[in-house]
């Protein structure tokens, strides 16, 4: 099935596994699916992931994490932000923090796909594509 949102798919895919607790999840591979699965694995949101399959088959493979003996989900919610619809950008001042800098922003920015934190660092702005907390 075609998404036009690879981004909304993603986020929709982990939280469906998340619900029901399965280890892994897959997703389409695109550039964009593949520097937010590198962002959340450097903020320690997943456990890791792959690519598989060939050419246009390609496919992510998260590997979730939970905690404690209950299972439940590291990754609380995922709030998709700027739209197909409604492109939200911000610059370096206006970045947001995420319940106080608990959670995190995923911003793409000039320089790539990176946190908030990052590009607050690094004093660039951008599209602010979705939270993670």
């Amino acid at each position: 099935m075609a998404a036009n949102d690879t981004i909304s798919d993603m986020l929709t895919r982990i939280r469906n596994a998340g619900a029901v607790r399965h280890p892994t999840t897959h997703i389409p591979s695109t550039r964009v699916t593949r520097d937010i699965a590198k962002v959340l694995k450097a903020e320690g949101f997943i456990g890791d992931y792959e690519e598989v399959g060939e050419g246009v088959k390609k496919e992510l493979v998260l590997t979730l994490k939970y905690k404690g003996r209950t299972r439940k989900p590291i990754i609380t919610a995922l709030k998709r932000i700027s739209k197909p619809g409604l492109r939200v950008y911000k610059n370096r001042k206006e970045l947001p923090r995420v319940l106080g800098g608990i959670g995190i922003a995923i911003i793409s920015t000039s320089s790539g796909i990176m946190t908030d934190r990052e590009a607050r660092q690094r004093g660039i702005g951008g599209e602010v594509l979705c939270y993670v907390w």
